[in-house]
């Protein structure tokens, strides 16, 4: 039995997406959020599809089409959610036998932090409803797609601080983790990240907001140069780390420091994670999260490194962290073979 988790980089259908309503956390923000959504989807839908849940489909399509977003590549799916982070809770693909299947992992509002029971089940309830064609099986582990990346080869990363959370799977030591995704994910081996968190990040140091696997044996990551700045220490140990890591042919990973933007701040002077490794891969392209701020072109220029011969594509996002969290965060991608 030949299991695989693919890399992001790798041939999709589409892009799940949850619609931002007055019953999530973007309520006081809604207008200047769902521009972001319309925006992100004019993009996607260049490319590939979007599957857009939302408890009220009429709504979300009269904003699209008032923002001038072409529906032919949409398709809307009525679902109840608690918020949009679909990342965390949307399925996982893995191919087994080079067929894709479905994983749904539990979710718990990343270790019990936020309520999470209609989040749990969109995956269940897009299958139910025929939005999603392969098998889906429900997984007895809690566990947020956006918690571990894949080169498609596999190696995964993760960090210590996430996957090890006690509000999460506190049943299972560090190597029985590592052999669950083994099992699940068909990952020959793990690399463990042991450093790194941005202030105002609620996921427990997800790895999409650091550090990103990319093709050709890259590594891109949020570099800090500000010795002032509180991430300075522990983003410095990371980076120490990672030229620690070595690819599976023994060499060391080739590696690209990601700019450091001026902080963000909500209303209430608290720190915002503005980070531009949490991009998203789509067909041909990638989309990069922008904050307004000087370093936004640095940040573009790199990820082409990475991403030799994909358009790379800006979107605002200084929006969306005023929720924690960001580009990548409010995705997930549907690897081909997933949408019917």
């Amino acid at each position: 039995m030949n299991i695989r988790l693919p890399a992001e980089w790798e041939q999709q259908d589409g892009i799940l997406l949850a619609w931002p309503h007055p019953a999530t956390d973007w309520n006081e923000q809604l207008a200047a959020t769902q521009t972001v959504y319309c925006d992100l989807i004019r993009q996607i839908t260049r490319f590939e599809r979007v599957l857009l849940t939302t408890p009220d489909p009429e709504s979300a399509k009269q904003q699209l089409l008032a923002q001038g977003v072409a529906l032919e590549q949409v398709t809307f799916a009525a679902v109840a959610t608690n918020d949009t982070w679909t990342r965390d809770y949307g399925p996982i693909t893995v191919l087994l036998n080079n067929q894709p299947v479905l994983l749904d992992f539990g979710f718990n509002g990343w270790g019990l932090k936020f309520a999470a029971n209609l989040d749990n089940q969109v995956s269940r309830t897009l299958k139910q409803q025929g939005a999603l064609q392969p098998r889906l099986n429900t997984i007895g582990l809690v566990l947020e797609g956006g918690s571990i990346e894949s080169d498609g080869c596999g190696t995964l990363l993760t960090t210590s601080a996430c996957l090890l959370s006690p509000n999460r799977n506190p049943q299972l030591s560090k190597e029985e983790l590592e052999g669950a995704m083994q099992n699940l994910f068909g990952a020959a081996r793990v690399l463990w990240l042991e450093h790194g968190h941005l202030e105002g990040d609620d996921t427990d140091a997800h790895i999409d907001t650091l550090v990103r696997l990319c093709p050709n044996d890259t590594i891109i990551y949020v570099a800090c140069d500000d010795p002032d700045d509180p991430h300075y220490p522990a983003l410095q140990q990371m980076e120490q780390q990672l030229q620690q890591f070595t690819s599976t042919s023994g060499a060391p990973y080739r590696l690209l420091a990601l700019p450091w933007p001026s902080p963000k701040y909500d209303g209430n002077g608290n720190r915002l994670p503005a980070s531009y490794a949490n991009y998203l891969v789509i067909n041909d392209a990638v989309l990069v999260p922008t904050y307004r701020d000087p370093v936004d072109n640095g940040a573009l220029a790199m990820i082409a490194l990475a991403f030799p011969g994909r358009e790379i594509i800006g979107i605002d996002c200084l929006p969306l962290i005023e929720q924690h969290g960001s580009l990548h965060c409010i995705t997930m991608q549907l690897p081909a073979g997933v949408l019917p």
